[in-house]
C-alpha cells in the first residue's frame, strides 16, 4: 500500500526522493478541397503492470490504438468547426486536440518553437490530471525512471513519506536519521512550495518527482508546520538513503516491533526479528504502524500472514466489480502471543490493510487514532517510449468487507496521542493481559 510509498500505496503514498505513451504525430498532408489528414498513432508496446503495493510484474505486448481522422480547413478563412459530434463517455474523440494542433501550426507567433513531443507529453499529463485523482499520474520517461525506484528500500532523495490530505501535499513521516528528519520535517507538515513553485494543484506523484533528485543536490521546501500559521522555507541536501523497514526492542517482557513501511525486504527483516522475539521469550507484542505510509501488496500479505493461520488478508475490487482476494500465505501462524497494533492518522495504505486484517481476524486489538484512509490499489503501466501511467484501478477492503478508502481503520481503543504515550499504554495493556 504501489506503495506510500510509500512517499506512497497508492502511493499510493510513496517515498519522497522516489517516483503516456508519447504519441507519434505524422506531418499532416493537404488533400483535395483543402482537407487535412492527421493520423495519430498511439502505440503501447510494453506494459508493466505493478500493483502499488504489489511486486508482481506482468508484461504484455499491446497495440492499443490507431486513429485516422480528417479535419476540414478552408483556405483563407481560418478553421471551420466540424459539426458537433457527441461521443459516448467510453469513446476517445480527439477532434478538439486536432483543431488546436492545426491552429498552432497555422497561427502561433513562433512556429519554430513548437515542440511536438512536449505538446504530446502535456496533453497526456493533462488527460490524467483531469481525473482529479491525487494518486493517478502520467509520467514522462525521466519521471517514470525516478518513480519506479524506492520499493527495494533504497533511493536518493530527502527521506520522507508524503500523501495528499485536504487537497494539500502533506508529510506523513520523515524517515529517522535522513536529511528530512534532520532538517526538522515533521508528520503533518504541508509542503506549500518546492524550489519557489507553488504545489497548488499538484498530485502526490508531481511532488515526488520534483523533490527527489541525485545525492548531494539541494531542494528548497516551503513548509507549513502543523499548528503554525506562517510557512518557513527549509533547504535540504538530498542523500542516498537505505531504509530498514523493521525496528525491534524489548520493553521488559514485551516486544516492541516497528514496521516503518512495506518493501520487498520487510518480510525477511520481520522473520529475523520474530526469531529474536521467540528466543527472548516475549509474552506479548506491540506492532507499531504509526506513520507507516504503506508499500507493496505482496509485502503486507507476507507480513500479516506471520500472525494468521487461514482466511484472507485483504480484497481488492476493480472498476468492473470483480473481487480479488489475497489469502493468508501457507507459512503463516508463526506467532501466538497477545498483540496490540498501534496506529495514528498517518498510518496509511498497507499499514491500514494489516491493521484491518488483524482486527477482523480477532488476533490483535488496535489502539491509537483513526488511520489515514488511503485504500486505493494503483498499477504502474509502462508505455511506449519509456513513459508510464500510474493509475488507481481498485479499492481495498478488509477481510470482513470494510472499505478503507476515505474511511480508515477505527481503533478498538481510541487514545489521545498528545496526552497518552501509546507505547506505555500498550505495554501496560499486554502486561495486564498476561498476568490475568
Amino acid at each position: 500500500m504501489a506503495t506510500v510509498l510509500p512517499f506512497g500505496e497508492g502511493y499510493r503514498t510513496r517515498l519522497t526522493g522516489l517516483l503516456g505513451p508519447p504519441c507519434h504525430m505524422l506531418s499532416p498532408s493537404r488533400k483535395a478541397g483543402g482537407r487535412w489528414l492527421l493520423i495519430l498513432f498511439m502505440v503501447i508496446s510494453l506494459r508493466v503492470e505493478s500493483e502499488i503495493m504489489s511486486k508482481k510484474i506482468v508484461i504484455a505486448t499491446m497495440v492499443v490504438l490507431s486513429l485516422a481522422v480528417s479535419l476540414l480547413i478552408l483556405p483563407g478563412t481560418g478553421c471551420e468547426l466540424i459539426a458537433d459530434q457527441t461521443a459516448s463517455k467510453t469513446e476517445l474523440d480527439v477532434t478538439l486536440l486536432e483543431e488546436i494542433w492545426e491552429i498552432l501550426q497555422e497561427k502561433y507567433v513562433e512556429p519554430d518553437e513548437l515542440d511536438v513531443e512536449a505538446l504530446i507529453q502535456g496533453a497526456a499529463r493533462g488527460m490524467v490530471n483531469a481525473l482529479g485523482d491525487p494518486y493517478s499520474a502520467y509520467l514522462d520517461p525521466d519521471d517514470f525512471e525516478i518513480f519506479g525506484t524506492g520499493l527495494e528500500g533504497e533511493f536518493e532523495g530527502i527521506g520522507a513519506y508524503v500523501g495528499e490530505r485536504n487537497g494539500q501535499i502533506t508529510i506523513i513521516a520523515p524517515i529517522p536519521g535522513t536529511p528530512a528528519d534532520e532538517a526538522g520535517i515533521r508528520p503533518g507538515d504541508v509542503i506549500m512550495g518546492v524550489n519557489g513553485e507553488s504545489t497548488a494543484g499538484w498530485s502526490v506523484q508531481d511532488a515526488v518527482i520534483v523533490i527527489r533528485g541525485p545525492s548531494g543536490t539541494s531542494v528548497k521546501l516551503l513548509i507549513l508546520h502543523e499548528g503554525d500559521t506562517e510557512p518557513v522555507e527549509i533547504e535540504i541536501i538530498r542523500a542516498s538513503i537505505e531504509v530498514p523497514s523493521v525496528y525491534f526492542e524489548m520493553l521488559g517482557e514485551i516486544a516492541h516491533v516497528t514496521i516503518a513501511e512495506f518493501t520487498d525486504r520487510t518480510d525477511d527483516e520481520l522473520a529475523t526479528v520474530l526469531d529474536e522475539v521467540i528466543e527472548q521469550e516475549a509474552t506479548g507484542i506491540i506492532i507499531d504502524l504509526r506513520n507507516n505510509p504503506g508499500g507493496l501488496v505482496s509485502a503486507v500479505v507476507d507480513v500479516t500472514s506471520r500472525f494468521l493461520t487461514d482466511g484472507i488478508v485483504l480484497s481488492i475490487i476493480n472498476n468492473e466489480g470483480k473481487k480479488t482476494d489475497y489469502p493468508v500465505e501457507s507459512t503463516g501462524g508463526d506467532i501466538k502471543l497477545p498483540i496490540v497494533v498501534l496506529v495514528n492518522q498517518y498510518s496509511a495504505s498497507s499499514s491500514e490493510a494489516m491493521a484491518g486484517a488483524l482486527q477482523d481476524h480477532g488476533v490483535a486489538v488496535i489502539a491509537g487514532t483513526t488511520t489515514y484512509g488511503k485504500g486505493s490499489a494503483n498499477n504502474l503501466y509502462r508505455l511506449s517510449g519509456g513513459s508510464g501511467l500510474y493509475l488507481t484501478t481498485g479499492r481495498w477492503y478488509t477481510p470482513e468487507g470494510r472499505l478503507i478508502e476515505g474511511e480508515g481503520i477505527e481503533p478498538d481503543f481510541p487514545l489521545d496521542l498528545e496526552e497518552v504515550d501509546p507505547v506505555e499504554w500498550a505495554v501496560d495493556y499486554l502486561e495486564n493481559i498476561t498476568q490475568s
